[in-house]
């Protein structure tokens, strides 16, 4: 005969669950180890990649290991170079896509002249993203002796002033300088982009009683151009140069104002110039064998004591 059952004897409903359970959590159980000892090795690797006794050590182990970077996807990428954006990142295809410190590549990419942030993520196996959040400064602006960045309609962009890699921007974008530069500066921008061997002699542009500009060359040389008819004179400027190198040319000052005549203010005679024994007022001729303008050239020294011919 039985004896009744009794409830004491009876197993938890834990111990049934646990029991029933068993088949998953044994597995899990591994997986979490490995993760685990997959976690601290990549530690110990980094620790280890650090002192260059173990640099071989690491390459072996690198190389070795799968999750190799096969893509970089980027956005927002229009003012920041390539090259630049490389080198910040730090990580190429093929490079093992855990041995790289994703929030040391984003402060690096951050620190790039024309990125205000970014975003840098990792998809495993393969896959890096960034997204570019870049301040989009058109030129530099000089106004009563201060220097701002300004955008492509003139509004002035976020900066910290000449440090840090605000000073790099402000080394790569044009000078415009005077008041109402910064909301004409886009068109003589847009000019001079169309007319490269031009631009790269240009250092500095002067905005003169907010109606026409000047333009200061690399080697000191002013260019004077006429009112409202800057692509007319900045096309005429670069075939000049094309022919005749007239940008390379140590003069002070090339007025272009007038539309029937270039005129050449030449330096200053030196003592004892014995190379002139014309008189000074008359014309120069364009140079023989190259297509010069049609226009005549009139040079005109600089004022002061004129040497008379003895």
């Amino acid at each position: 005969m039985r004896r009744p059952s009794d409830s004491s004897d009876r197993p938890s409903r834990l111990s049934i669950f646990l029991r029933r359970q068993k088949r998953l959590i044994r597995p899990l159980l591994v997986l979490a180890v490995m993760v685990a000892l997959g976690a601290g090795g990549v530690t110990a690797l980094r620790h280890v990649g650090s002192d260059a006794r173990f640099a071989a050590l690491r390459g072996r182990i690198i190389n070795m290991l799968p999750l190799r970077v096969t893509e970089i996807d980027v956005t927002g990428c229009v003012l920041t170079s390539e090259a630049a954006l490389q080198q910040a990142l730090g990580v190429r295809t093929g490079d093992f896509i855990l041995g790289f410190s994703v929030t040391a590549a984003r402060e690096r990419i951050d620190a790039l002249p024309f990125v205000d942030h970014s975003v840098v993520e990792r998809h495993l196996p393969g896959t890096i993203i960034i997204h570019l959040f870049e301040r989009r400064p058109f030129a530099v602006w000089q106004n009563h002796g201060h220097f701002m960045l300004i955008d492509r309609e003139g509004n002035q962009v976020r900066d910290q002033g000449m440090t840090g890699k605000d000073a790099e921007a402000f080394m790569q974008l044009p000078l415009v300088v005077g008041p109402d530069a910064n909301t004409a500066a886009a068109a003589l921008i847009d000019e001079l982009s169309a007319q490269p061997e031009v631009r790269a002699h240009v250092a500095a542009a002067a905005r003169v009683g907010q109606r026409r500009w000047n333009l200061t060359l690399r080697n000191g040389t002013t260019v004077l151009l006429p009112e409202g008819q800057e692509v007319a004179a900045l096309k005429r400027l670069a075939q000049l140069q094309e022919n005749i190198r007239i940008l390379d040319r140590p003069v002070i000052a090339i007025d272009m104002r007038l539309p029937d005549r270039l005129i050449i203010r030449e330096s200053p005679l030196a003592p004892g110039d014995n190379e002139r024994d014309k008189d000074d007022t008359q014309p120069q001729a364009a140079p023989t064998g190259t297509q010069a303008p049609d226009v005549p050239w009139l040079s005109l020294p600089d004022t002061g004591p004129r040497r008379r011919r003895a």
